[in-house]
């Protein structure tokens, strides 16, 4: 998306939704192994639509991997992410997904989806209740009867365990990439603000002739139980939140098949219906 020569782009807060391709030089990854953590849950959990294939909206799609990877299992994919670089970015790699800049708050679909992804802590970003609640009716306007929302993010109740208050606030994460020639660093420290219920994030990039740039993002921390509530009070009928396995946890999903519901890890992995009235799914 730029040159060695032009440097990187800085349009928000966050240098890396700013350019899409050192975003993924930072994080590398095909989108398969959140693909087959979402179209597993579906096959356990969701119904045939028919003879069509199923049609999968991915909320904060990001650079596209995720939904680009879930059009070759067989789905019908739409996507929306609130960056427009990302979006642009997404369109130019994979030309056969609909992805439109839109943002998880507001997001419609022309015709009811099967299936809704929120993959990455995006419903995280989003940090008052009130916009948290909005993004989950709106989910679940967008879903059929009976259709499913998968969701994968941070959990809070981690940061109540001795392991996740050392992972996260005891250390410094360092990273070190080389993209379009440049040597990056970025050194990143989280902080809880318990007023707000967030976890924040300073991250400062330094690069040969550029830098030290710093900027500062923040997760809303959200716990099982609290989002439980919320989940039903948006409309739905959560059915499964387990820490592991999952995309992000060690070992990956799917492990030995068998879900952790301790829910002190790391992450946290949602399976949520929209019930169907009719009596049917």
């Amino acid at each position: 998306m730029t040159s060695p020569t032009a440097g990187p782009v800085f349009a928000t807060e966050n240098l890396l939704t700013d350019n899409p391709a050192l975003y993924e030089r930072t994080f590398p990854d095909t989108g398969e192994r959140n693909a087959r953590f979402v179209h597993d849950l579906v096959t356990e959990f969701g119904s045939a639509p028919g003879d069509t294939a199923p049609r999968l909206l991915d909320v904060g799609s990001g650079t596209g991997r995720d939904a680009a990877h879930l059009a070759t299992l067989g789905y019908a994919v739409s996507a929306v992410d609130i960056s427009p670089r990302m979006v642009a970015y997404a369109r130019a790699k994979y030309p056969n997904v609909a992805f439109e800049v839109g943002d998880a708050r507001l997001v419609e679909a022309p015709e009811p989806v099967d299936v809704v992804t929120c993959l990455g802590s995006t419903l995280l970003h989003l940090h008052s209740t009130a916009d948290v609640v909005a993004a989950l009716h709106r989910f679940a306007s967008c879903l059929r009867p009976g259709g499913l929302l998968v969701m994968e993010m941070r959990n809070g109740a981690f940061l109540l365990t001795d392991r996740g208050r050392r992972e996260l606030l005891d250390e410094v994460s360092v990273r070190e990439i080389d993209w379009e020639g440049v040597a990056y660093t970025s050194r990143t420290t989280l902080s809880l603000d318990l007023p707000a219920q967030l976890l924040r994030r300073r991250r400062e990039w330094t690069w040969a002739g550029g830098g030290p740039i710093a900027q500062d993002t923040a997760w809303r921390l959200l716990f099982p139980e609290e989002l439980r509530y919320l989940l039903r009070s948006a409309g739905f009928e959560p059915l499964a939140l387990f820490d592991e396995p999952g995309p992000l946890t060690d070992p990956a999903w799917p492990a030995d098949g068998v879900r952790s519901t301790a829910l002190t890890g790391d992450r946290l992995h949602v399976v949520a219906r929209r019930p169907d009235r009719s009596g049917t799914r």
